[in-house]
């Protein structure tokens, strides 16, 4: 069984800055991409930022420049530091990744979320 569990949302004004984290834990042998998407209210979830284990890395056009995403092996924990934010960043932010449970069988997990609310 595997699970990932994000941390660091919260309120913060116009232009401020927030760091989100997602362990992974369980039984695996591999963490393969690691990935970050939101969800605001009336809107379907989009992509945000993915980081490969070689750290290729994408970001979404609206996040470039603001967001930065990392991760940390030895800790199975990715991170999305979000600074310069702005309004249209509040949503729920969900943690991504894909697990090799086994060889070559692989289970891709969602996190329950964590609320980034972007206001005066």
């Amino acid at each position: 069984q595997v699970q990932v569990v994000e941390s660091g949302g919260g309120l913060v004004q116009p232009g401020g800055s927030l760091r989100l984290s997602c362990a992974a834990s369980g039984i695996f042998i591999n963490i393969g991409l690691m990935a970050w998407y939101r969800q605001a209210p009336g809107k379907e979830r989009e992509s945000v930022a993915r980081i490969t284990t070689g750290n290729n890395i994408n970001y979404a056009d609206s996040v470039k420049g603001r967001f930065t995403i990392s991760r940390d092996n030895a800790k199975n924990t990715v991170y999305l530091q979000m600074n310069s934010l702005k309004p249209e960043d509040t949503a729920v932010y969900y943690c991504n990744v894909v697990f090799e449970v086994t060889r070559n069988n692989y289970r891709n997990t969602w996190g329950q979320g964590t609320q980034v609310t972007v206001s005066s």
